[in-house]
């Protein structure tokens, strides 16, 4: 696996993990996007979580969407 595989996965990962804590389908998602002002549907949201390959922008947004104040990040060993 490449090294940029490997931080797309982490990447991947720490969205999907956070969308399950919260409990938040990628309908759901969309839906809190708009909410804020952010257009994106289900599909595109979809395809960017399994590519792991979005911006960090994104990233935000998600997180600010679905009300994380808070993220802890690790790292595998």
């Amino acid at each position: 696996m490449s090294k940029d595989a490997v931080w797309d996965a982490r990447a991947r990962g720490l969205l999907k993990a956070e969308l399950a804590r919260k409990g938040v389908t990628y309908e759901q998602l969309a839906e809190k996007l708009r909410e804020i002002g952010v257009n994106e549907t289900p599909a595109s949201i979809a395809n960017k979580i399994s590519r792991g390959r979005f911006t960090a922008v994104f990233l935000l947004q998600c997180l600010e969407a679905v009300g994380c104040r808070s993220l802890l990040v690790t790292r595998d060993e």
